[in-house]
């Protein structure tokens, strides 16, 4: 990664063809799944995006929903293809995109093996898993084998949300899972890691949780006390939340002003805050006037650096040596 890079995206979504096919021919229907259509994209408009926000590079990651509906051997199936045509798209432009692999969880061997193929064939920079598949969490024994290559490998794991296998349907936060249920369940499958001491068990995995967070920084305090309270009573192990909470990072994208990025400070330290956009869910213009105005903010002079560059040059920087 250069050093001349001066913005650097951890949180955009290629929908490519791939994926749609994928979606087709695994029965997904991504309205019905998260209540918001599959945006249109192509790397060229990807680009045109970018130039204009002053975005310099990319770490390109499958969007929702996630490919895994009930059958592992298809999930893989699809993993490997949407991983190879991202895979083609990052080589022909490799100046502006890399790409987090999608990995076909819960299929464990599936996962393993497209480790291998992403890293050692394919050359992904990260790694990309929901927060859910299946309705198995991230922290869930079942995936500990994964864990242990991934902590092997010093991967670098994108996480995104997709809703709740169950969830209410006569409210709001039932139709558009972006409203509550995305933050709702990267909240719950932080907190499992947590719980289950995935961050200090697993310390060479480098995890990023999207949108500031979510829910977690009102969270922390909550869940430390509450856990303790639950291992005085022998219902828990005891954990120690805030040493799991530390070796986490966090992107921006999402609504960072006026509140988020403030409260996610509040618990996260600054060199552990990267930039995300979330492009092409979120439109352009959208993007790039929020940007503008994080731009012109001078409460975060001093640290827009560390945010934009500095934090995700060091991330990527771990790419030389992750695979040996």
């Amino acid at each position: 990664m250069s050093e001349e890079k001066k913005c650097i995206d951890f949180h955009a979504h290629p929908v490519t063809e791939a994926f749609r096919t994928a979606m087709n021919d695994l029965g997904i229907d991504p309205m019905e799944e998260d209540g918001f259509p599959l945006p249109r994209w192509s790397a060229e408009d990807h680009i045109a995006f970018m130039d204009e926000a002053g975005i310099d590079y990319t770490v390109l990651s499958a969007p929702v929903p996630h490919i895994f509906h009930g059958n592992g051997k298809k999930a893989a199936n699809a993993a490997r293809a949407v991983n190879e045509e991202t895979a083609a798209i990052v080589k022909q432009y490799p100046d502006r995109f890399g790409f987090a692999a999608l990995m076909p969880l819960p299929n464990v061997q599936g996962t393993l093996a497209e480790t291998a193929y992403a890293y050692d064939v394919l050359g992904a920079c990260a790694l990309k898993v929901a927060t859910n598949m299946g309705g198995v969490y991230l922290g869930d024994p079942l995936f500990d084998p994964v864990m242990e290559e991934w902590n092997r490998r010093k991967a670098l794991v994108i996480i995104h949300p997709c809703r709740a296998r169950k969830r209410p349907e006569n409210v709001i936060t039932g139709t558009v899972a972006a409203i509550y249920e995305y933050p709702a369940d990267t909240t719950r499958a932080v907190l499992n890691m947590i719980a289950n001491r995935i961050m200090t068990r697993f310390p060479e995995i480098r995890w990023i949780v999207p949108h500031c967070g979510s829910f977690l920084p009102y969270m922390l305090q909550r869940f430390t006390g509450v856990s303790g309270i639950l291992a005085s009573m022998g219902m828990m192990e005891t954990v120690d939340v805030k040493a799991e909470f530390e070796k986490l990072y966090f992107d921006i994208a999402g609504d960072p002003e006026p509140v988020q990025l403030n409260m996610l400070r509040m618990t996260a330290a600054d060199d552990h805050i990267v930039y995300g956009s979330d492009f092409p869910h979120s439109p352009a213009k959208v993007i790039i006037a929020k940007k503008k105005h994080f731009d012109a903010n001078t409460e975060y002079d001093g640290i827009r650096e560390k945010i934009y560059c500095d934090n995700a040059v060091r991330l990527l920087a771990h790419k030389e040596n992750e695979h040996e």
